[in-house]
């Protein structure tokens, strides 16, 4: 199938095409004014996003839950601006998500981005973090911060992403659903929320399983999740949560080169060296797998003291990994074998201790946050051979035994001034972590050792009213986003732990709008500017492991726009567009200055025209997905992902007997059928950097919730 580029011109067809299908409805009748959503992310307490000086959106429930899977985050994610949200369809190594670049070259979980769930970090605290222990079922609401006001979460936050899930509440409410769709994909859930003796409780539990689109692709999620709400006095509140993630022998079907993407998408990259299955993937020989079991446990308590507030958050669990990856051991001396299983147990806790000040100050409302985050994980790793003998996928022999610690310490002040057309807002956090090795195989040279990172990240934000329907601001910031551990793993000479990695710091500068066009319609725009230094980028790749280094000066610099509509009659839109020029600014090796960022798309957009009854009985939607082409390498030497637009589906119904809820969804994927590269593994040295997307596919659902 011929490969179709998506430009930027194609981009501003859509976007005009959207435009026109909004004017064209002007003259419906009106329907219900846009509220504006308060939010947690950015200021610390509950504030309407329209007079925060930063770009936030807010995904609701209805858009996380209704008519999806509820598997990947990436599912809702793609309808923000500035943020690239690709499921991989490797549930081995979860999804990519980068927030303006930052993130991008991430080759498993989220790096450069901050995940945080119920005000428990996603991200641990050398800043790698994973959306899959993400509750989607339970979602309330997901917010997504981008830009400057990021950076006072600290390392690693080129942007946030925060999940917040539902509290008990009401009547007590048992639900259970039915999902299945193409490649065999289906899920089943059941979850039962209420509230008694003023205790809220929701339990949720979940089993997805499917093939697979790819080869060797197939995986199974399960996953539960606990919440307990109770307030002890009149003015305070205790939150409990728990959550279980276990994931056995999911299928890892690897990259591919560009020839056997163009070959057949689904299919797996083929090892020359294997004389005796010479048409067996790589990843069957290898039989390339990670198995996941992840549980934790939380507690968060507030007291409110007049205007003011306290607030205690703790939190701990553990992490086991076994994962089995693909190298051959015939281009690998014993002296340089890292070993193809890695094997870790992770104890992880953390602690956040906050004081928020309220007074009057100049006329106006001084609010100021002063807080402590702890965060420590401690893991014990071992790697051995993929091999026994003749034989791979086995767990041979020892090469690899340590343990690995990783603390953080940042303490934090926030302080934002209201008073009449002003909103001015300042923070600094100060951020050390440290990361230390102790090396128990030490046959191949001791790698013992430690190093430890600091940095000061001030913030600085103003917004102007200029109308009760338009809103100005400018924003300021800098940041820091150390090496994680794996990329300290391996140094590029083939020695122990690349201590010498630096941090990469940045200065975020970002102006913006935001504007009610009408009662009924609401567009944020915003322009950014991110200068970084020291960037890290991929140094060596191949045998097994990846060594880092750090490279040039880089540039990020571009535009985003989101739109929300009500036309009235029932029908709304969302329009979210993103423009971004991602650029080394200076040349480095092979790289020559002003080459693109690898796994930045130079523009994104999604698109929604929807429409629901007006006793929300029945509802439908068309969606685009729109992407630029793709480098996979910062040579931008080999052949980049083409971009593509697709087109989706989807049709809803509810209905309502007495104490019973059910509702009915059915989703089309990919309408048009377009082969499409999803996402890409930045620097693979073999050439294998392309994850092909699915073409058409399908969904359907039903649920059904008993009230009592």
């Amino acid at each position: 199938m011929k490969q179709h580029p998506f430009r930027l011109n194609d981009i501003a067809t859509l976007f005009a095409l959207s435009a026109a299908g909004m004017a064209a409805a002007a003259d419906a009748p009106a329907s219900a004014p846009l509220a504006d959503v308060v939010v947690i992310s950015g200021s610390r307490v509950e504030h309407g996003s329209f007079d925060l000086p930063a770009a936030i959106d807010v995904l609701d429930a209805a858009r996380i839950r209704d008519g999806q899977l509820r598997v990947n985050a990436s599912e809702s994610l793609s309808a923000v601006p500035g943020l690239v949200a690709q499921n991989r369809q490797n549930y081995a190594q979860d999804l990519q998500i980068s927030s303006r670049g930052f993130g991008a070259r991430s080759a498993f979980g989220v790096r450069g981005v901050r995940l945080i769930a119920d005000g428990i970090p996603a991200t641990m605290p050398d800043g790698q973090g994973q959306a899959a222990t993400f509750n989607l079922d339970m979602a309330e609401r997901i917010e997504v911060l981008r830009g400057p006001f990021s950076a006072i979460y600290g390392n690693h936050s080129g942007g946030t992403v925060q999940l917040f899930t539902r509290d008990g509440q009401g009547r007590p409410s048992v639900e259970g659903s039915v999902i299945g769709g193409s490649n065999s994909t289906r899920k089943v859930d059941v979850n039962a929320q209420g509230e008694a003796n003023g205790i809220g409780y929701v339990i949720d539990t979940s089993r997805f399983e499917t093939d697979g689109y790819r080869a060797h692709s197939a995986a199974t999620r399960d996953q539960g999740f606990a919440k307990l709400t109770l307030a002890p006095t009149s003015t305070s509140k205790l939150t409990l949560t728990a959550s279980a993630l276990s994931q056995d022998d999911t299928q890892d079907p690897l990259g591919v080169t560009w020839a056997t993407y163009q070959r057949d998408p689904r299919a797996g990259e083929t090892d020359a060296t294997d004389t005796q299955t010479p048409k067996r993937s790589i990843a069957d020989r290898y039989n390339t797998r990670k198995s996941i079991d992840h549980k934790q446990v939380g507690a968060a308590f507030e007291q409110r003291l007049g205007d003011d507030r306290v607030r205690a958050m703790v939190y701990g669990g553990n992490r086991q990994v076994i994962q089995y990856q693909a190298f051959s051991k015939f281009v690998q001396t014993p002296a340089s074998q890292s070993g193809g299983v890695v094997d870790f147990d992770r104890d992880f806790y953390g602690a956040d201790i906050n004081w928020l000040s309220v007074r009057s100050m100049a006329g106006g409302k001084l609010s100021t946050t002063i807080g402590i985050d702890y965060g420590r994980s401690s893991d014990q790793r071992q790697g051995y051979e993929n091999f026994v003998g003749n034989q791979f996928g086995l767990q041979g022999k020892l090469r690899r035994d340590e343990s690995n610690t990783v603390s953080s310490f940042d303490p934090y002040v926030q302080s934002e001034w209201q008073g009449g057309d002003w909103v001015l807002t300042a923070g600094l956090r100060h951020s050390r972590m440290k990361v230390s090795v102790d090396d128990r195989f030490v046959s191949n040279g001791n790698d013992s050792g430690g190093v430890s990172y600091r940095h000061t990240t001030p913030m600085l934000g103003a917004l102007y009213k200029i109308s009760p329907t338009i809103n100005v601001y400018a924003s300021a910031a800098r940041g820091f986003e150390t090496p994680t551990l794996n990329e300290l793993f391996y140094s590029g000479a083939g020695a122990g732990f690349n201590f010498a990695l630096k941090p990469a710091t940045s200065t975020h500068v970002e102006a913006g709008v935001k504007a009610y066009i009408s009662s009924n319609t609401r567009i944020n725009g915003a322009l950014f500017h991110v200068k970084t230094s020291d960037e890290l980028v991929v140094d060596i790749a191949g045998g097994g492991r990846t060594s880092y280094r750090n490279a040039s000066e880089t540039l990020r610099k571009g535009a985003e726009v989101s739109l929300d509509s009500n036309f009235g009659a029932g029908f709304s839109a969302r329009l979210a567009l993103t423009a971004l020029n991602a650029t080394y600014q200076q040349g480095f090796g092979n790289v020559a200055a002003g080459n693109r960022l690898p796994g930045v798309p130079k523009a994104n957009l999604f698109g929604e025209l929807a429409w629901k009854s007006s006793d929300d009985g029945f509802g439908a939607a068309l969606e685009t997905i729109a992407s630029g082409k793709v480098y996979a390498d910062d040579a931008n030497a080999d052949i980049a992902a083409p971009g593509y637009a697709i087109l989706n589906a989807r049709f809803q119904a509810k209905q309502a007997f007495g104490g019973w809820r059910l509702k009915q969804f059915v989703r089309l994927n990919n309408l048009s059928d377009r082969r499409h590269v999803g996402s890409v593994i930045v620097g693979d040295a073999n050439k294998r950097f392309y994850e092909a997307a699915p073409q058409r596919n399908w969904l359907a659902g039903v649920s059904a919730q008993y009230v009592f």
